[in-house]
């Protein structure tokens, strides 16, 4: 099958890779379209060692007829789990200690024309949510998991730091919050796909001071980092929504002396993303900036980490 391959930190297009095996519990996914992230993009900049083929965004056809999910399309939630390690049985999967993350941990991803992923993972797509929403979910999922974290309503004070690909979804979910939404960012590009938003759109020269109840960053470095404790109030809450490479650096005495709450946020409700998109209480057309064939994957990923740009799909179909 075609697919795009990282290996010891190097991409290269791949027409000859071997078709998933599927494992017991497993279904056959022919993916149809994947979308690019920025963990992607981390991956090959070394974010964890991996060699295999990249994505963990898609959606896709089951191609299993011993499956009741057969000729069904799905998204995927992205890790696999044991089911029997201590935290499994908590009901904490995709923390399992045996667990294995595809495109990124010890498993094939979604850059490829099949893929093979656990049935209990596997969620169907409503017939009218178009693969270009449906490629959403994964995303879309985690930045709900913001509200699954924290509560935050119309009383709410809160800061976004970051409007890149997960930050623009992020901020479309706390806007259905009614909550006073400040969101920083430089890019002019990506201000402009908040202006519907009605949050205040700032840089972080603005903040000269400004405290919030919650805090999200969305920026995966440590000038973000920095400047998101910062604009945390005393007894608030940060929520981190992305990684900072290598070890990142953290005033843990105002932590401790303004008792500010720190919450770590990964994926999210699958079955309230697809809702979500569904009802059209979210939009992510506008986030697309480019598609290419899987043929030109290479030319996706070099697209991808430019300056300004946001969402670019793989199509498989």
């Amino acid at each position: 099958m075609k697919g795009l391959w990282l290996k010891n930190g190097t991409l290269e297009f791949r027409n000859n890779i071997p078709d998933p095996v599927p494992e017991p519990g497993e279904c056959l996914i022919r993916v149809t379209q994947a979308g690019i992230c920025s963990t992607d993009i981390a991956m090959i900049n070394g974010l964890n060692p991996f060699d295999g083929v990249l994505g963990h965004e898609f959606v896709g056809i089951v191609k299993d007829s011993a499956s009741p999910l057969n000729g069904k399309r799905v998204v995927a939630e992205i890790y696999t789990s044991c089911g029997d390690c201590s935290y499994c049985r908590a009901g904490l999967r995709k923390h399992c200690q045996n667990g294995r993350v595809i495109g990124i941990i010890n498993k094939n991803g979604a850059f490829a024309d099949y893929i093979s992923m656990p049935e209990q993972n596997l969620y169907v797509v409503p017939d009218d949510i178009e693969d270009r929403a449906a490629v959403f979910v994964e995303p879309l999922a985690a930045a709900l998991d913001i509200l699954e974290k924290v509560e935050i309503g119309p009383d709410t004070s809160v800061m976004l730091i970051g409007a890149g690909k997960l930050g623009q979804l992020a901020a479309r979910v706390l806007a259905t919050t009614s909550c006073p939404l400040t969101i920083v960012t430089r890019n002019e590009s990506k201000k402009a796909r908040l202006q519907s938003l009605g949050a205040d759109l700032i840089t972080s020269k603005d903040l000269s001071g400004m405290t919030f109840d919650v805090v999200i960053d969305c920026t995966g470095d440590q000038d973000g980092l920095t400047t998101a404790l910062a604009a945390t109030r005393p007894r608030g809450t940060l929520v981190l929504k992305s990684t900072v490479p290598g070890l990142a650096s953290v005033d843990m005495t105002r932590v401790v002396v303004d008792e500010i709450n720190i919450v770590g946020s990964r994926c999210g409700p699958y079955a309230k993303a697809l809702e979500y998109l569904q009802r059209g209480t979210i939009e992510t057309k506008s986030l697309i900036d480019a598609s290419f064939s899987i043929g030109n994957s290479l030319e996706a990923m070099a697209t991808a980490q430019q300056s300004g740009i946001l969402k670019v799909l793989l199509e498989l179909d």
